[in-house]
């Protein structure tokens, strides 16, 4: 299959780095990396913009960063609780997705979008998950998420979680 070359504007994981020309499958670079503005296409005219605003581009990256780690140090402690309906044995009547995870981070006093949660699947158990935040490309920050019946159930998993840690580091 053909592949199209890209110039990186700013750091993909599994991918590279600001200003590395990597060849992606077209329908990646089309649907992905051109519209969210994280890539340019690898044409002459392209190489020649990227050059003079290189130091331009990685100081705006530098930039996000900065700002992304002062949020991630507010954030560290955060756990979030999303009550939902389930079976006796556990299951969810629905699933528990990204945009639900973002709406109790926003509860919390934070701003994510869903696009930022890291969720390899929907949640469909209930039970405590520990969940990364992209915040950055190169930022991340970990979220304890419980998925309980009701908030009081919620509550009493985070705080068995606290307990444990608290007596494992005595």
């Amino acid at each position: 299959m053909e592949h199209v070359k890209v110039i990186l504007l700013q750091k993909v994981s599994g991918l590279g780095y600001i200003g590395d020309v990597v060849n992606v499958k077209p329908g990646f670079a089309r649907n992905y990396l051109l519209p969210k503005k994280i890539a340019l296409r690898a044409t002459n005219e392209n190489l020649k913009y990227f050059q003079d605003k290189k130091t331009q581009i990685e100081a705006m990256n530098a930039e996000g960063k900065v700002e992304a780690q002062k949020i991630a140090e507010k954030m560290q402690d955060v756990s979030v609780l999303i009550v939902r309906q389930a079976s006796d044995k556990g299951h969810l009547y629905g699933s528990v997705t990204g945009r639900d995870i973002a709406a109790a981070i926003k509860v919390a006093g934070f701003t994510v979008t869903a696009g930022q949660v890291n969720l390899n699947a929907p949640i469909k158990t209930l039970g405590l998950y520990d969940i990364s935040v992209d915040l950055h490309p190169e930022v991340s920050v970990p979220v304890k998420l419980s998925v309980a019946k009701t908030e009081e159930e919620a509550q009493s998993q985070i705080a068995e979680t606290v307990t444990v840690v608290e007596n494992s580091a005595a």
